[in-house]
């Protein structure tokens, strides 16, 4: 070891007879670590608490918040954000975004009930899921293969799937399936808790295994952190972003399906949901901690994320709360999330 690099036995350095360690050495990494993991502890921690302090505030200031009929309404109105939230996590860990999931969500919506109308209602399902990883397959390929920048090649397809969805609507017009099957997933329950509601909490538990427990998942944290250090690893980092892309394209045709479902038709109207779904499920992901830029986050806190926003426009609601006001809180939670996440990965 140098003479003129001290050991540092914080890190793990071990302490060689003859090298002189002063108390400075060894009690300024300490406290350095210390501050940190306090830091971190924030990131990671911070926005349980913040939202079982607004869950409290809600429930005392607003009588029905509550209640069981709006607590799975709350859930239910976000489920499609959610799943397309927690799918995309996996894609912004990885150090890519994708700002064409709206797109993916609107025309898969399309497809799907263009497909129950003129092949079969059965058939409705798994094209909006096929149809969407398809799409995302080609954002993958865009990204990982021919080398374009994510921000902007998602952009791109953005405008190309939802133009070719209002061709498929013939200019915007609904395509309405007549078979009750259609709205099976959308409006039917089971013990009371509806279908989508289900399904965003299998999808949110499924995604967050793979992260914690699989190789898969080991990978992502590597290609995000590091995206050189990974190749050199022997990480096969354009297969793994590819794939991010593909989970993220599937899910958003879930989601896409499951809004067809609950309406009963498929619009490529991007005024509501479908214009909005990208940045409500990235502020989501942002919001629950997960870096913008690779290497750090997690499902659960996605789940969280997407959730509070939930909560804020439920409970302003019930309090008759401008709208303006949902906006404004949103937007200084995301500021405050992104911040906190930034110092961290400065330090």
């Amino acid at each position: 070891m140098s003479a003129t690099q001290p050991p540092d036995p914080v890190a793990g350095d071990p302490v060689v007879g003859g090298d002189s360690v002063s108390a400075e050495a060894i009690a300024a990494p300490r406290v350095r670590l210390q501050r940190r993991i306090k830091a971190e502890h924030i990131r990671d921690y911070g926005i349980v608490v913040f939202a079982i302090a607004l869950f409290i505030y809600f429930s005392i200031a607003s009588p029905v918040f509550f209640t069981k009929n709006n607590l799975l309404n709350l859930v239910f109105q976000n489920a499609t954000i959610g799943v397309a939230a927690c799918a995309v996590t996996l894609t912004i860990i990885a150090g890519n975004f994708d700002l064409s999931l709206g797109a993916i969500f609107v025309l898969a919506e399309v497809l799907a009930a263009w497909a129950a109308v003129h092949i079969g209602v059965w058939w409705a399902f798994p094209t909006a899921i096929v149809a969407g990883a398809a799409m995302g397959a080609i954002n993958g390929l865009l990204v990982a293969k021919v080398g374009i920048n994510a921000f902007l090649a998602t952009l791109a397809t953005a405008l190309t799937f939802g133009g070719i969805a209002v061709g498929v609507t013939h200019g915007g017009l609904l395509i309405t399936p007549s078979s009750s099957v259609f709205t099976f997933i959308g409006q039917q329950r089971v013990a009371g808790v509806q279908y989508p509601v289900i399904i965003f909490a299998v999808i949110a538990i499924v995604l967050q295994l793979v992260l914690a427990y699989t190789v898969f998942g080991r990978h992502l944290y590597g290609v995000g952190g590091n995206r050189d250090a990974a190749r050199l690893s022997g990480i096969k980092v354009d297969r793994t972003v590819i794939i991010t892309f593909v989970i993220a394209g599937a899910a958003c045709g879930l989601a896409g399906l499951i809004d067809a479902s609950t309406t009963g038709s498929g619009s490529s109207d991007t005024s509501g949901l479908g214009g909005s779904l990208a940045l409500l499920a990235i502020a989501g992901v942002a919001l629950g901690g997960t870096s913008i830029f690779g290497g750090i986050g997690s499902v659960w806190r996605t789940v969280l994320g997407v959730l509070i926003l939930g909560m804020i426009t439920n409970g302003f609601d019930l309090l008759a709360v401008p709208d303006y006001w949902q906006d404004v809180v949103r937007g200084v939670l995301i500021i405050c999330a992104v911040a906190i996440s930034s110092v961290i990965d400065r330090r």
